[in-house]
């Protein structure tokens, strides 16, 4: 049997805050604890829907995420646009 190789996307580890944004308001702050092109791992510190915006606090950048996982408080997410 061959080994399966998974092939994932680089990511950056980065402590970054954030804030979730839940229809246009805000919702909670979070941690970014890695980054890639496609999603990220964050840490949440109050229940969050399966679809929200995550923005950044340094550089005002905004993505619109949907959940992949959860572990307790972390989450994983992927970027939808």
């Amino acid at each position: 049997m061959k080994a399966r190789h998974l092939n994932r996307e680089v990511r950056r580890t980065r402590h970054l805050s954030a804030w979730i944004k839940v229809e246009g308001r805000a919702h909670c702050e979070c941690q970014v604890l890695d980054i890639s092109t496609h999603g990220a791992k964050v840490i949440v510190a109050s229940a969050v829907p399966d679809r929200f915006e995550l923005a950044f606090s340094e550089g005002g950048q905004h993505r619109v995420c949907e959940v992949v996982w959860r572990r307790a408080k972390m989450l994983g997410v992927k970027f939808i646009f």
